[in-house]
């Protein structure tokens, strides 16, 4: 989930930004050359020769910038503000798209848009302006010889397969310490289960609602309470240990995502594994979000704007495009019917999911900032750290979510 950006010397920064736009305004001139500039460095490398084999295949000259620092948004503002910027670029937030709205090409009519499920494509203004570069997944991670998902429909079921595995000597539901992992994940499915997301956010801002007044929130409440009472303490694990003992056979499921995979390659794991939705309230869907999106400059050249767009449907669409996208980025496709290729199994069945729009957003995105760490992660650890109802944890998210807002 989380992508490590090298930081570079002030200088060389400064030198690269200097020589970049020393050669924007020759470049935007020319009319068959597309210049693309995107913030994910892992991706640098294979991007490159992705554009060096579009080249070969339709003759368009590919240009590829690159940042070696973290302040890509900046310099990705400030040359669009002096109309020296790119014909792609990508965006990562909604704040950014919020801030660059003005510099977005409706690309809502692209064949490759049309294949996309909605809850993935980036959107300003009504407008689809983003094409999604992968996705993230994350739900309850399960052993299928040790539990049959099919059972676990809602809390009732849920419960009884954790009694059940804890006779066993197994672990139900694993969680671990670490904050997002303890209380940032899972907190977000009742939030993502509401049929307003974003306004039931706003309105919790404002004082307007409570979740310890909120259905969805008095179950997850009683969700948590039996993962309490029939796991390991979480406290007490960290992510390298709830990892190894779901890949043991110790844990029957744990609360991850398909980021955890790679940790697993270091057992001898024989045993198939998948997603199995947090199933609150009959919940059948698990949580994906997006770590980026391409976006066509609305302010350039009109043929400038088709080069860019010719080239997101070749990457998504042709044998070429497609073995980058997931041979080479190790992208998880989005498109519908993309197939899964070489993926690892969590990440092929978070594609099936995707692609079949059984998925519930990322609602943690649009709560207030560094309140997982710094506010809901005390009050997790004093949940599990004592005999606390379900009813005194929400009270007590509820101050927190308070005490977040006030600091903001």
């Amino acid at each position: 989930m989380n992508h490590v950006k090298p930081i570079a010397l002030f200088g060389q920064a400064l030198s690269l930004s200097l020589l970049i736009l020393a050669g924007c305004s020759r470049n935007q001139t020319d009319e068959n050359k597309l210049i693309i500039f995107q913030s994910k460095v892992e991706i640098t490398t294979q991007l490159e020769e992705a554009a060096k084999a579009y080249q070969q295949e339709t003759g368009v000259e590919v240009e590829v910038w690159s940042t070696t620092g973290d302040d890509y948004f900046l310099q990705l503002r400030n040359r669009l503000a002096n109309n020296q910027g790119p014909d792609l670029f990508n965006l990562r937030t909604d704040e950014e798209i919020k801030q660059m709205s003005n510099y977005l090409e409706d690309i809502g009519s692209l064949p490759v848009a049309q294949q996309i499920a909605g809850e993935l494509l980036g959107k300003s203004e009504g407008k689809v302006i983003g094409i999604p570069y992968t996705i993230e997944a994350f739900g309850f991670v399960y052993n299928k010889s040790l539990i049959d998902a099919s059972k676990i429909t809602g809390y009732d079921s849920f419960a009884a397969m954790l009694r059940e595995q804890k006779a066993k000597g197994i672990n139900g539901a694993g969680l671990s310490q670490e904050a997002y992992f303890l209380i940032g994940h899972i907190l977000n499915t009742p939030f993502a289960v509401q049929s307003d997301v974003r306004g039931f956010i706003d309105r919790l801002n404002k004082g307007q609602v409570k979740m310890a007044d909120t259905p969805e929130f008095q179950e997850f409440a009683r969700f948590m309470v039996a993962i309490r009472d029939n796991s390991y303490n979480p406290l007490e694990v960290n992510y390298d240990r709830e990892c190894g003992d779901f890949a043991t056979g110790k844990t029957a499921a744990i609360h991850q995502g398909n980021w955890c995979y790679p940790m697993f390659t270091d057992y001898n794991v024989t045993f198939e594994m998948a997603f199995m939705p947090f199933p609150l309230g009959g919940n059948d869907r698990i949580a994906v979000g997006v770590p980026a999106w391409w976006c066509v400059n609305s302010q350039v050249q009109d043929a400038k704007k088709q080069l860019a767009k010719d080239f997101i449907e070749w990457l998504y669409t042709s044998e070429t495009g497609k073995k980058y996208l997931y041979d080479e980025f190790k992208f998880i496709p989005v498109m519908n019917n993309a197939g899964t290729g070489s993926l690892d199994p969590l990440s092929a069945n978070a594609s099936r999911y995707a692609s079949s729009g059984k998925i519930i957003p990322w609602a943690f995105n649009f709560w207030p900032a560094g309140i997982i760490e710094v506010h809901l992660a005390p009050v997790a650890q004093q949940f599990f750290a004592s005999r606390m109802s379900g009813e005194e944890l929400l009270i007590a998210l509820d101050n927190a979510w308070v005490a977040a807002n006030n600091n903001n």
